[in-house]
């Protein structure tokens, strides 16, 4: 099959390219699925760029949906012919986390892989290829244990639903399973990219009365207005908390952060009001720290969120009837549809802000 292999030479910065990469057939508990649709996430473009390590050779990609084309022995829960999105948070189902709830912090999920005795996966050029958090969807086929992914309708469209396997389950999981926004709350989301304005939906859906999108691009914020923003600071022209405390008087109950950065994370906290909840959604480089003053955790929660705190064969479904119903709007987060020779192109065009998503498509 076809798949974009990220690999190391002797350059310190890894290299991406389209090569033919073998495939095994289905073991215990696999599932191999065509793909059909995969979102292009700037988690992928921290490894591309070398900001998170992984070990090379290896497949990027874990924002997809497709089709399923066959399954190993002992999986009941899909047959070929079933439409699934994937997802990044796989869960073993028997360590305490997934037994108290919490399967998006699995502490078993390296067990969804094959044990170094067994054959890979994938392979290429003889050299076993590794998939990121066991996707890697930057490829034609995906060969995956079957707790990474959730059976969906068959009348969604695919490149639809891959939005739903991180954006989508990160930003309005965020808003709905981490802070857990009320009716009637006021929300500020810092970040309008594919994550933000999923966080404006939750708080949209969640029935907030006042949601404020906070960024530095005019088409994010105009963006952010159709997806549920009430307000807009533009954080190039002034101060973001500023404009948050002049709009709302004493700041906002509840703030995300879905960039990633010291600075934007920092004012998310400052942003809200004496008792407010900040919720940290943006990924920052490994090895990244922040500094906050200890006082500040006597008036208000600072924390962080894990995929948005999925339950994702519960939430993911629900996601989708939103969509098919008009409640959650994801047409409009593709701005682009390449193919996957298209990809350089797409985390070029994702690092200049110049989409929500790229959604590459496959046959």
């Amino acid at each position: 099959m076809k798949a974009a292999v990220l690999s190391k030479n002797k350059d310190p910065r890894p290299r991406l390219t389209i090569e033919d990469v073998d495939i095994d057939q289905p073991a215990a508990r696999e599932v191999l699925v065509q793909n059909v649709a995969t979102g292009v996430c700037h988690s992928d473009l921290h490894y591309v760029k070398g900001d998170s390590v992984i070990l090379t050779p290896a497949i990027l990609g874990h924002e997809a949906a497709g089709v399923v084309e066959s399954v190993g022995e002992q999986v009941s829960y899909v047959r070929p012919g079933d439409h699934v999105i994937m997802c990044p948070s796989g869960f073993c189902g028997h360590c305490e986390y997934c037994l108290s709830g919490k399967p998006y912090r699995c502490a078993g999920w390296a067990e969804l892989g094959r044990s170094p005795d067994e054959p890979p996966r994938l392979s290429w050029k003889g050299q076993p290829v590794r998939q990121l958090r066991g996707l890697g969807s930057f490829a034609q086929k995906m060969l995956v244990h079957e707790n990474s992914l959730v059976k969906v309708r068959p009348d969604v469209p695919l490149d639809r639903a891959a939005l739903i396997g991180c954006a989508v389950t990160t930003g309005v999981g965020a808003v709905l399973n981490t802070a857990k926004v009320e009716p009637g709350a006021t929300v500020a989301v810092f970040g309008a990219g594919g994550i933000g304005l999923s966080a404006i939906q939750g708080a949209r859906i969640a029935g907030a009365r006042m949601i404020i999108a906070v960024d530095v691009l005019d088409h994010k914020l105009a963006t952010a207005r159709e997806f549920g923003a009430t307000h807009v600071v533009d954080a190039s022209s002034q101060d973001p908390v500023q404009a948050i405390q002049d709009l709302t008087g004493d700041g906002v109950d509840y703030a995300f952060e879905a960039i990633g950065l010291k600075e934007t994370i920092r004012q998310c906290f400052d942003s809200i009001r004496v008792e407010g909840t900040a919720t940290v959604i943006g990924l920052m480089p490994v090895g990244e720290t922040i500094e906050l003053d200890g006082r500040m955790f006597f008036t208000g929660k600072f924390q962080g969120s894990v995929m948005g705190s999925n339950r994702f064969r519960i939430d993911m479904p629900k996601y989708v009837d939103l969509y098919m119903d008009g409640r959650l709007r994801l047409d409009e987060m593709i701005t682009r549809r390449g193919r996957l020779e298209d990809l350089p192109e797409a985390f070029l065009a994702l690092e200049r802000g110049e989409v929500v998503r790229t959604v590459l498509m496959f046959d």
